[in-house]
């Protein structure tokens, strides 16, 4: 497996230099040397291979050799899931990026029992773990992460909404290429949520006989929608 390198701008050129916490990682965490193969890419989509020509203490120097493959599903999923208790709450982020997401909500249900101030300032490193899951991942686009937002606010989005409901009858989805998908909290949805989803026409959705844990949830719904209608 390549190492892979965060860079920032143009990939259109024959050599780049990486500089800045790129350089400190690349030097002195995964240690790449000359004459290795690395994947650059700009987190816009944009993702190549090139060869280390020069490691330095300054700089990096890599010669881009052509277009690294593809790992972006060709949907957009974007993950409205309930803030749960912070740790799982990352853990999901991690994952559903893993899995291709293209966008992130941290959703504020009636049932969310994690208080505000737990949660607000959190931006920063929550798009940092969201960055080092598409490093890892083999990823080219940086999943968006949206501030947090209201149930309410949330089901009314235009275009297809998956609520995931585990005593709810699933329906079938019409074709799409964009899908909100929409997981509660730990103790699931209020009922006037459930009434909410079926008053703006969400498609209802099950993940087996099994209740799961909410970041179990999360991460099963990406995985699924994204392998069913996306990724096989």
């Amino acid at each position: 497996m390549h190492h892979r390198i965060f860079f920032d701008g143009d990939l259109g050129q024959e050599e780049v230099s990486i500089t800045g916490d790129e350089l400190h990682h690349a030097a002195r965490v995964v240690r790449v040397h000359e004459g290795e193969e690395v994947e650059l890419l700009d987190g816009r989509g944009i993702a190549v291979t090139g060869e280390v020509v020069a490691a330095g203490r300054e700089a990096i120097r890599v010669r881009i050799t052509g277009p690294a493959p593809s790992r972006e599903s060709p949907l957009r999923i974007v993950l409205a899931m309930a803030i749960i208790q912070l740790e799982k709450f990352e853990l999901v982020l991690q994952k559903a990026t893993e899995l291709g997401v293209a966008a992130l909500i941290p959703l504020i249900t009636e049932r969310v029992e994690v208080r505000p101030e737990r949660y607000r300032g959190k931006a920063d490193r929550w798009e940092k773990i969201v960055f080092e899951a598409v490093k890892q991942s083999g990823r080219s686009v940086m999943p968006s992460l949206e501030p947090p937002a209201a149930f309410e606010d949330v089901v009314r989005r235009p275009g297809v909404r998956l609520f995931f409901d585990a005593d709810s009858a699933p329906g079938d989805p019409p074709s799409f290429q964009t899908a909100t998908l929409l997981v509660g909290p730990e103790g699931g949805w209020a009922q006037a949520e459930i009434e909410l989803a079926r008053e703006e026409r969400c498609v209802f959705q099950r993940l087996g006989p099994r209740r799961l844990r909410a970041e179990t949830a999360a991460i099963a719904a990406a995985g699924i929608i994204a392998a069913r209608y996306g990724d096989i």
